[in-house]
């Protein structure tokens, strides 16, 4: 994995952990999480990330 990779797995990993911590919370819907998702899916375009879907 390069550094660029890691990047980009560890910045998908934080932003979709806040964003689940939000969909926990009940201020997100499950609807909502899962565009987030898809949107930070295509912004980050993670390795493992995108395995763990």
């Amino acid at each position: 994995m390069t550094k660029e990779q890691f990047k980009a797995e560890s910045s998908y990993r934080v932003s979709m952990a806040v964003v689940g911590s939000m969909l926990k919370n009940g201020m997100l819907t499950q609807k909502e999480y899962d565009k987030i998702d898809t949107i930070m899916l295509k912004k980050y375009q993670p390795i493992l990330g995108s395995l763990l879907v």
